[in-house]
């Protein structure tokens, strides 16, 4: 087991950085394209992930087969996942789009049940729940600040995030987890670039309007939010107890709406709030429950939780 330094360390890295991503997003929106910001994101951090592994002797070569899974999973996770969540905070709250990118570990336990996959009563209980709690955020508030289309867009990216988390561990990945990400990372970032290219980002952008606020938030989603936030939790995949690794997705929306309060002005209505502690509270329930079964011999042919599939 390594140092409780250092999990500590890496733990609250995940907790904050991650958690942050969201604030760091609506700021970086404010006058930077969606697509194009999230896309060029993510080639600065898969480009200087690959520098760091040539830096240290290890190879990104990859096959055929593994570079279009590390694709097919890049788009899945990133580019539709957290591009889309990018696009919704042109029109959401960042503490809107937290809560319901927290429900995507209830999205992976109720795709697990739908394919007939072995889940407790409580774990499925609890995923109802935290559903519930989604209807109550996705209903606009009477202040109409967040728009109907960009729930859906949240949404949409959460399902997306979800199916890729699901199948993930079905694709011929590398074996390298860092490189497997930096295949993945770079993908997704050339796949955003085209689409901000296709919507017309490219035609509308204006450079002389982009404040140094946003660019600065944009530096900090590449090298905190992508690079230094997934080193810290590949690191505690392999060092630390899974119970505790997974606990940032329940914390990560707590920051996110944290800092939106405090930072942002973003006002979190009766009904909002209570939608955030039902979800946060399922998901609690539910990685409890598939911690305990994973802790049982019973249980060695249970599938990974979705904690384990994400970052």
């Amino acid at each position: 087991m390594a140092a409780r330094w250092k999990l500590l360390t890496a733990l609250w890295t995940v907790y904050l950085v991650w958690g942050s991503t969201y604030l760091g997003i609506k700021l970086t929106v404010r006058t930077l394209p969606a697509f194009l910001s999230a896309g060029s994101r993510f080639l600065l951090a898969g480009g200087l992930l690959a520098l760091i592994l040539w830096l240290t002797g290890r190879s990104i070569r990859v096959t055929r087969r593994e570079l279009a899974a590390s694709a097919l999973l890049g788009v899945s996770l990133l580019a539709l996942g957290v591009g889309l969540v990018t696009l919704a905070e042109t029109r959401i709250d960042s503490s809107i789009a937290a809560m319901i990118a927290g429900t995507v570990p209830l999205q992976v336990i109720l795709l697990r049940t739908l394919a007939h996959e072995r889940v407790a009563l409580a774990t499925r209980l609890s995923v109802l729940v935290g559903l519930a709690g989604l209807a109550l955020i996705a209903i606009p508030g009477g202040e109409g600040r967040s728009s109907a289309v960009g729930l859906a867009i949240a949404l949409g990216a959460t399902v997306s995030w979800s199916l890729g988390s699901f199948f993930a561990h079905r694709l011929p990945l590398p074996r390298d987890g860092f490189v497997a990400t930096t295949w993945e990372m770079l993908s997704a970032g050339a796949f955003l670039l085209v689409l901000g290219v296709a919507s017309g980002e490219l035609g509308t952008m204006d450079p002389g309007g982009f404040t140094l606020e946003s660019i600065a938030a944009w530096l900090y989603l590449a090298i905190f939010g992508s690079l230094i936030g997934f080193t810290a939790y590949a690191w505690l995949l392999r060092n630390a107890p899974i119970s505790k690794v997974v606990t940032h997705q329940y914390v990560n929306p707590l920051v996110a709406i944290a800092l939106g309060a405090l930072l942002l002005d973003e006002q979190i209505t009766l009904a909002v709030g209570l939608g955030a502690a039902l979800i946060v509270g399922s998901v609690f329930v539910a990685v409890r429950q598939e911690g305990a079964k994973r802790r049982s011999p019973a249980s060695a042919d249970v599938q990974d939780t979705p904690a384990d599939q994400t970052a």
